[in-house]
């Protein structure tokens, strides 16, 4: 945990964070209130020790300015004179204890088991918080309670590891649902209550990052106006989930190395070694392999990352979850539409099932988002999706769209041919090339190719 010291006696506040740091325990100091106030504006510290008399301010005055910054952070109050009547009127003020100095180690031992308790409160109230508001956000996440057998391997792996420690690696295509599977991980698992924390790795610079992730003292460098606890701080207790960990930068590689070895940081700028307590989970959409053969990647990270790895399937491998899937999407967006019974349409349904869906989950989600959005009477049509999500008549009769073809799609023969013929002229740089491919003679393929329509 860390603590904030807040006392003008300077032999007593340093006596009080070697007791701290004895227990294993961080601290920092203030003399007086301003100091104070200015590092809780700028720092995440689990509890206050505040002195009652700070020389020209009153501790008792100085109590509800902290807890209106930080409601849930637990305030223990002390004094050398004190009495019933302060000590009354600090627990009425928000404190959850009152020492008297000098105390012993064993008065502090009772006091830090409370603090404990209480910072653990404050952290589930927040969390509780933080739901109430994504719940209120209303974002739809894909559901993972699958039959089909791709999906019920992944959600059996996430089951059985998440009640360990260990890292876990989740793989796979962009807009798979990594986040949505790291999110799930968290919630069933033994640290379900803690903070779930992510850091979006290709988002920010090196330098950014690394202070993103393990946080910076004030002057560290050029713009670090203040001091930045990080997103492992953030983390304490809980999940740091760290997405597209295959773009993280060669320079971090070792810290996060680290990280999960040793459990230790510093922040940048600083030479103070903390403990994290966090498990680490990480996605990426790269070949972590490839990356690290190309020297893009620390073989010695990837291994440790890569304790326990799951595999999302891509939407093209899944086909029959694809309509749950739309239906899900649909319900959510027209009851957040204020619309009751909408429902597909057979074309609707056709062109959804034929498509590839490239982007995965996320393509679905936004296409659903828009055809609900722009559906009349109740009923979504196939016009209602995005142009290159729908068939393409215009080629030529029964044709469509290269990219919405895939075999066991309810396209015929022939709808398959012409779009396979479409696709290996695309790839090649000539009718002889193709024709080869193909397996048919050049006249025919010309025959073919002006039956279709294909210029």
């Amino acid at each position: 945990m860390d603590f904030l010291v807040i006392d003008d006696d300077t032999v007593f506040r340093e006596a009080t964070c070697l007791l701290i740091e004895d227990e294993g325990h961080y601290a920092e100091t203030a003399a007086n209130a301003a100091t104070a106030m200015s590092l809780l504006q700028d720092g995440k510290y689990d509890a206050v020790l505040l002195d009652l008399n700070l020389g020209r301010d009153n501790g008792l005055a100085v109590l509800p300015q902290i807890l209106k910054m930080r409601p849930n952070l637990p305030v223990v109050m002390f004094s050398a004179q004190s009495t019933v009547k302060k000590a009354v009127q600090a627990i009425h003020l928000g404190a959850i204890d009152f020492l008297e100095k000098p105390f012993t180690r064993e008065q502090f031992h009772a006091v830090l088991a409370r603090v404990q308790k209480f910072s653990q409160m404050g952290k589930e109230i927040e969390r509780l918080e933080q739901e109430v508001k994504e719940t209120q956000a209303q974002q739809p996440e894909p559901l993972l309670d699958f039959d089909t057998p791709s999906m019920s391997k992944v959600v059996e792996v996430l089951k059985r590891s998440a009640k360990s420690d260990a890292s876990v690696l989740i793989l796979g295509e962009s807009g798979t649902g990594k986040s949505v599977a790291a999110k799930a991980l968290h919630e069933g698992s033994h640290l379900a209550g803690m903070p779930f924390v992510t850091v979006s790795c290709p988002t920010l610079s090196k330098e950014l990052l690394e202070s993103t992730l393990f946080g910076h003292v004030r002057g560290a460098f050029t713009g670090a106006l203040k001091d930045y606890w990080g997103k492992v701080k953030a983390a304490d207790g809980g999940t740091l989930f760290l997405d597209e960990i295959g773009d993280l930068p060669l320079e971090i590689q070792p810290k996060l190395l680290r990280l999960l070895q040793e459990r230790e940081y510093e922040r940048v700028g600083e030479t103070v070694t903390r403990k994290a307590n966090v498990r680490i989970v990480a996605a990426t959409n790269r070949d972590l392999k490839k990356r690290v053969s190309e020297g893009a990647f620390r073989e010695d990270l990837y291994y440790r990352l890569n304790v326990i790895a799951v595999r999302m399937p891509a939407l093209r491998e899944r086909p029959d979850d694809l309509m749950r899937l739309v239906r899900h999407y649909v319900d959510h967006f027209a009851r957040n539409a204020g619309r009751q019974g909408v429902r597909l349409t057979d074309d609707a349904e056709m062109a959804i099932k034929s498509y590839s869906w490239p982007g995965n989950l996320r393509e679905l989600r936004n296409a659903i988002e828009r055809a609900v959005i722009l559906s009349v009477g109740g009923k979504i049509t196939a016009a209602d999706l995005p142009s290159d999500h729908r068939p393409d008549f215009a080629a030529s009769p029964g044709a469509v769209a290269t990219d919405s073809v895939i075999p066991g799609g309810p396209v015929t023969l022939e709808q398959l041919e012409e779009a396979h013929i479409r696709r290996i002229l695309e790839q090649t740089s000539s009718m002889v090339d193709a024709a080869r491919i193909l397996g048919i003679d050049q006249a025919t393929l010309y025959r073919r190719r002006k039956k279709m329509g294909i210029g």
